[in-house]
């Protein structure tokens, strides 16, 4: 089994060293890589940058920066690049990015898959490029076709592979596989995974993201809502499940979204092994 995690680069001496000692635990399941957000409108570039190079530095775990496109001009994309290139990195994850509120000049590249043709034109097959995946279709697609063929345009331009969105129902990321396949698109896609931990927060993220919290799950974590244990202890059982199930149908690598947590990831990956 295949193990992943996000983080994103903390801006404090304090959440740095909170980092520091999350990675370690985390690098104890012998992870393939850490990944790092990049931030709206690249806002975290230089500690998304600096965060990369001290994990390749000392955790000797290979590292796998986000790179958004929206705010940003070629050169510095360029820039940015060389300066992983010549640190080592060769993994990165591509996106489109949000746009700031406000943002009049979103940068030379309006989408995740001119991004990704400027990599690979740029520098060949250097880096191995992820991009997003949506199995429960990204919030601003006018619907299931038009999602479907950004996805696919993305993989036509030179990526390699996939990380998808978080999701709570399995058969979304099943459906989804199944369709991109039909569009001749064959490549890894691995399951993002959102522990539960908190209920306002969750709420938050998938009303942004567009993705789904079943009615059963919703229920009960507004029943939990005060009950920290109890919300977590259901949380957790509710993504280990989905976990195993995804495994028990072939699936044998998974993306975490740590949010610079340990414990909730380390529960899961000991529930499925």
């Amino acid at each position: 089994m295949k193990i992943s995690f996000e983080f994103f680069p903390p801006r404090t001496d304090e959440g740095k060293q909170t980092l520091r000692q999350v990675r370690q635990v985390l690098g104890t399941t012998q992870p393939e890589y850490f990944s790092l957000t990049f931030g709206a409108g690249g806002t975290t570039q230089n500690v998304t940058l600096e965060t990369a190079l001290d994990i390749q530095k000392n955790d000797h775990i290979a590292v796998a920066p986000h790179l958004s496109c929206i705010g940003s001009s070629a050169s510095k994309i360029k820039n940015l690049l060389n300066q992983y290139q010549s640190a080592g990195i060769n993994h990165i994850v591509v996106l489109r990015g949000d746009i700031p509120s406000g943002m009049r000049d979103i940068g030379d590249f309006h989408y995740a898959n001119e991004l990704v043709a400027f990599i690979k034109s740029e520098y060949g097959n250097h880096f191995y490029i992820e991009v997003a995946a949506y199995p429960e279709m990204h919030p601003q697609s006018k619907n299931i076709q038009t999602d479907l063929a950004y996805f696919a345009n993305k993989i036509k331009s030179g990526a390699n592979a996939a990380i998808t969105q978080y999701f709570y129902n399995a058969d979304a990321y099943f459906r989804f596989k199944d369709e991109v396949e039909k569009l001749g698109i064959d490549v890894p896609i691995t399951p993002g995974i959102m522990p539960i931990t908190n209920y306002a927060q969750l709420f938050r993220f998938s009303n942004l993201c567009g993705a789904e919290i079943p009615k059963w799950i919703l229920s009960r974590l507004i029943f939990y809502q005060n009950d920290l244990d109890s919300l977590r202890a259901f949380g957790t059982e509710v993504v280990s499940n989905l976990c195993q199930t995804l495994k028990t149908q072939g699936v044998d690598s998974f993306h975490f979204y740590s949010m610079n947590r340990a414990d909730p990831c380390l529960q899961i990956i000991n529930n499925l092994e």
